[in-house]
């Protein structure tokens, strides 16, 4: 085997005249830049901190310490160029978006997010180039404003080869893409009484739930996206499975919600909910673990989410997973997540949905002794959202720490017995060392609470301070700054 195909940058440079030019021969993704040492004005605690102008250095993701990121998919994308050598760990329980259509017709976990950050991480190339135009397709979404004979339409024109969005990518790489976006498609059709939409439909979740039903593997899936796209991405699924997941969270006056849409974002349940029959699809890869209630086509924006949003009727109590019967469940983590957790040096809680991006990946069995007992992890670090939404409405920043250290402290192992039948508590700085927070924020940040807590607080300037309701937000050099920063101490 050529293992140059799978390390461009150690190919010679003989391979830069090949005329089949495919995605592999492109130059990696650049180093990112270090900053120069922060500003610092106040006390010598540093508790603010505001990017410099960056210079050149010759660090390279290698040498720089890897960092485990939990996170989601809209919530971390800003903030994902800031980490040099990350592992981003990301929940597969969405049910909102083009994923609602293939969760509902061929089952299997949700890839939207998933898809989200491969995109995100594929490497800057000018649009007419391999890499672009590869880019262009995979981040390119079916129309949502037409009608659903004019979406199939498209979407024939593009599986057969015929669409523009081909130009400019090598024949081999069109072939495997355009295959499993075939294979995909035939998937589909097995199931033709189901009455898919194609309707804001992504062609990078096309691709990966094809590739993903093929192996009957979602980590292949990412390794062959990664792979066609040289992003050299490393993302992890916290759980590996073929079914369907299904979040649902307890509100402390005991209702509850299911389906992360229903936490997070709802919307009108007679428009986007088909019930099935408890009858398991024959031709389905899967074996429906997720909820009999399936989402049709959830269409929604990030600026629809960020207009505001309706409160819930109380606090959430807990997030756990059921099965198809509603019955709770205890998935095991991904075991390449709970290994990297044990080989990392920082563990990163990114900005974003609390319960429903951050909380998935943390509810599960082992997860909290892995990050506790991490002999490598010196360093714990929340990213404070700079403002709260309904899932946290009303929440400070002891109660954000205060979640997180809960939900890893309860018990997810199954029922033991004999005199072994005791639960290990952590301490809240088992798991959280530090909470790095924006000027400016809507939430209420005690700091004196959270040194209690054994939280060191670190303020830094992001953007967006004055844009009134919408709160700061973080982009990557603040991100950045921030994390080495803390990692010097």
């Amino acid at each position: 085997m050529d293992h140059g195909l799978l390390h461009p940058a150690r190919q010679n440079s003989r391979l830069d005249d090949s005329p089949s030019s495919s995605v592999f021969d492109l130059p990696v993704q650049p180093t990112n830049p270090i900053p120069q040492p922060l500003a610092t004005p106040g006390d010598s605690n540093n508790t603010y901190l505001r990017p410099r102008t960056k210079v050149q250095t010759t660090s390279t993701p290698e040498s720089s310490p890897l960092i485990t990121v939990i996170s989601g998919g809209s919530g971390g994308n800003a903030i994902c160029t800031a980490f040099d050598n990350a592992c981003f760990v990301l929940p597969v329980s969405d049910d909102g978006g083009s994923s609602s259509e293939i969760i509902r017709v061929l089952g299997g976990p949700s890839i939207g997010d998933i898809r989200s950050r491969l995109v995100r991480l594929i490497p800057p190339a000018p649009s007419n180039t391999p890499l672009g135009a590869v880019r262009t397709l995979l981040s390119y979404r079916l129309p949502a404003n037409v009608s659903e004979g004019e979406a199939r339409e498209e979407w024939r024109d593009i599986i057969e080869g015929r669409n523009p969005l081909w130009s400019g990518i090598p024949n081999d790489r069109k072939e495997t893409i355009r295959g499993f976006l075939v294979y995909f498609e035939n998937e589909v059709l097995k199931r033709a009484h189901k009455n898919f939409s194609f309707l804001n439909g992504s062609i990078g979740n096309y691709f990966i739930s094809g590739a993903q039903t093929f192996f009957r593997s979602l980590p292949s899936a990412i390794f062959l996206f990664a792979s066609i796209t040289n992003s050299q991405a490393n993302i992890l699924p916290a759980i590996v499975t073929n079914h369907t997941v299904t979040i649902a969270a307890e509100l402390e006056n005991g209702i509850r919600l299911v389906g992360q849409c229903e936490i997070s974002h709802p919307v009108n349940p007679s428009s986007s909910f088909e019930e099935d029959s408890p009858e398991k699809d024959a031709l389905s890869p899967v074996d429906g673990m997720g909820g009999i209630l399936h989402r049709s086509n959830v269409m929604y924006s990030q600026l629809e989410k960020d207009r505001g949003y309706e409160q819930l009727p109380a606090k959430i109590y807990r997030l756990y997973y059921i099965n198809a019967y509603g019955h709770e469940v205890h998935p095991t983590p991904n075991p390449e997540f709970i290994k990297t957790i044990g080989t990392s040096e920082a563990l990163v809680y990114s900005c974003g949905s609390l319960w429903t991006s951050i909380i998935p990946c943390l509810a599960l069995r082992g997860v909290a002794s892995a990050i506790a007992r991490s002999g490598p992890m010196r360093t714990k670090i929340l990213l404070l959202n700079g403002k709260n939404d309904r899932e946290t409405d009303g929440y400070t920043a002891v109660d954000y720490v205060k979640v997180i250290a809960g939900v890893l402290n309860s018990n997810y192992q199954k029922p033991s017995y004999g005199l072994g039948n005791a639960n290990t508590v952590y301490p809240v700085s088992a798991f959280i060392t530090h909470l790095v927070w924006l000027r400016g924020t809507h939430i209420e940040v005690d700091i004196k609470g959270l040194t209690m807590l054994g939280v060191r607080p670190m303020m830094v300037r992001g953007t967006d301070e004055d844009s009134g309701d919408q709160g700061p937000r973080y982009d990557a050099d603040v991100v950045r700054h921030a994390l080495e920063r803390i990692l010097v101490q």
